[in-house]
């Protein structure tokens, strides 16, 4: 054997490289390559069908269609499968035609496993399911629920009485867990008030949890999930309960230390009325995701989005909050940018994202008076796509004055009216002022009429920007765009323009 052979690190990085099928003859090759081999094919299972597979063909018969254990497993079968199933580090189950066939006998060989849990998966890590939870499947997981354990990550459309039963000892058999996250499809809020229970003890227990997704599991529910010692990023879906639709007059503790606090809604109004209940929400980083708008966006849409500010601004850590994000999942709201001045209490604001769902108009003179106050944003990103025909959208005098009011800025997606240029200079079309920072430009469905101009005032701008970034017009908003291909065309040649300025820039300095 090639003395090569006895270094570990090469034995792992040939096995590393090896084709994910060719692993097992590779193993079988010799001792050298058995431990390296194996290690790398059972670290990371995306089904269950291997722990069958690994064991004597005849342990298992077909009846009808369906896989049954014709006897149970002797010790040597058990060692055999330990030998595998030491080695798994994360687990990832989806639902499949197959799963249905394997995990009835797979419940069946659990259920007769002699050994206790943590020693069938002593080193598993992280847990995904994304299947049904049903009796069955309730077996396996209790055999997968370890100490070890510290990603769990359940997302089902139906859960059985087992199935809950087995959730619900997660505070006790998982003591390290780490991130969590649950999720239940396609139910009703009686389902919902139903299951929660077997969830909200659990979670009360884990007092190592750093992150956690749920949904709304009740006031004692939040009242637990707010005394985690360890939590740093909580998700929280309202869409799944009526009870936030009205101010309840309660007053929650709030939460501390909060990395980021992510809410999903159907209306902001039970936004708002969640918030109003908490005494406070300390947290750098503040997403909120909202659908089913109106149909027809009206002013009540904009008041109940300028009401939500307005009581972030009084339940929100303002001088913590450095990033918020505003999501539309679907509908549309049309809004004034006024309903975000609220957010000017944050001058600690670095980033600030409105990616979908709000129709925003803005002037130059409304952009600025946004802006004034947050000399530290780093990111800002208004709109990719508006309509232009009736939404009131700056020009590049107003870009030019944000660049003096957020000279840290690295990052700017907004829709400008690039065709009112006159009065710009395009030798210095910052009047002297530049920012060297930028490099990540998203322009959306800005109209322009004269690339070469539009390329030479954003070069001057922005002078180490390479390209705008066209990628937003390969999405659905822009699909519909009048004129699409005519408009991609002149935005393709701003960047064959800035292409060229750049490569005129380099020789000059070269020279």
């Amino acid at each position: 054997m090639h003395s090569a052979l006895g270094n570990l690190e090469v034995i792992y990085t040939i096995c590393l490289y090896t084709q994910h099928r060719s692993l097992p003859a590779l193993a079988s090759t010799c001792r050298a390559f058995e431990r390296s081999a194996l290690n790398i094919l059972w670290r990371d299972l995306q089904s269950l069908e291997p722990l069958i597979q690994c064991l004597p063909s005849d342990l298992f018969s077909t009846d009808e269609g369906h896989m049954v254990l014709q006897k149970p497993p002797d010790g040597m079968m058990w060692d055999t499968l330990c030998k595998y199933t030491s080695r798994v580090h994360s687990i990832a189950v989806t639902q499949s035609r197959r799963l249905a066939i394997i995990i009835e006998p797979l419940s069946l060989l659990m259920l007769s496993c002699p050994l206790a849990p943590a020693s069938l998966f002593p080193n598993l890590h992280k847990l995904t399911w994304s299947a049904d939870g049903s009796h069955s499947a309730a077996e396996f997981l209790r055999m997968a629920l370890v100490p070890s354990l510290s990603d769990l990550d359940v997302r089902i459309s139906s859960a059985s009485s087992a199935f809950l039963s087995v959730l619900s000892s997660v505070g006790a058999l998982c003591c390290h867990l780490q991130d969590m996250s649950l999720k239940v499809q396609r139910t009703t809020d009686d389902a919902f008030r139903q299951i929660s229970p077997f969830v909200t003890l659990p979670i009360s227990q884990l007092r190592n949890l750093h992150s956690l997704s749920v949904w709304d599991l009740g006031n004692q529910g939040i009242e637990h999930v707010m005394q985690l010692p360890a939590l740093r990023s909580l998700r929280l879906d309202l869409r799944t309960s009526s009870a936030w639709e009205r101010n309840l007059h309660l007053q929650f503790l709030g939460f501390h230390d909060l990395n980021f606090l992510g809410l999903s809604i159907d209306t902001f109004e039970r936004a708002s009325n969640f918030l109003s209940s908490l005494r406070v929400v300390e947290s750098k980083a503040i997403k909120v995701g909202f659908n089913s708008q109106p149909a027809h966006p009206s002013a009540s849409g904009s008041t109940m989005l300028s009401q939500f500010f307005t009581v972030l601004q009084e339940r929100c850590d303002n001088d913590k909050l450095e990033s918020f994000f505003l999501y539309g999942f679907s509908g549309k709201v049309r809004a004034e940018l006024e309903v975000f001045t609220p957010l000017h209490a944050c001058r600690n604001l670095t980033r600030l994202f409105v990616e979908r769902g709000c129709d925003i108009s803005v002037s130059d003179e409304e952009l600025c008076q946004l802006l004034k106050d947050w000399p530290k944003l780093e990111v800002l990103k208004i709109s990719c796509y508006v309509a232009i025909d009736n939404t009131t959208i700056p020009t590049f005098h107003g870009l030019i004055t944000l660049l003096q009011l957020c000279p840290a800025l690295t990052s700017l997606a907004l829709v400008v009216d690039a065709t009112k240029l006159d009065g710009i200079n395009l030798k210095c079309p910052g009047g002297g002022s530049c920012n060297k920072n930028l490099k990540h430009l998203i322009l959306g469905n800005s109209p322009v009429e004269s690339p070469l101009k539009v390329a030479l005032i954003l070069s001057g701008l922005f002078p180490h920007l390479e390209q705008v970034n066209l990628d937003c017009w390969g999405s659905s908003q822009i699909k519909f765009v009048r004129q699409k291909k005519l408009e991609m065309e002149q935005w393709a040649s701003v960047n064959n323009f800035l292409d060229a300025i750049g490569i005129v820039k380099e020789r000059y300095t070269e020279g």
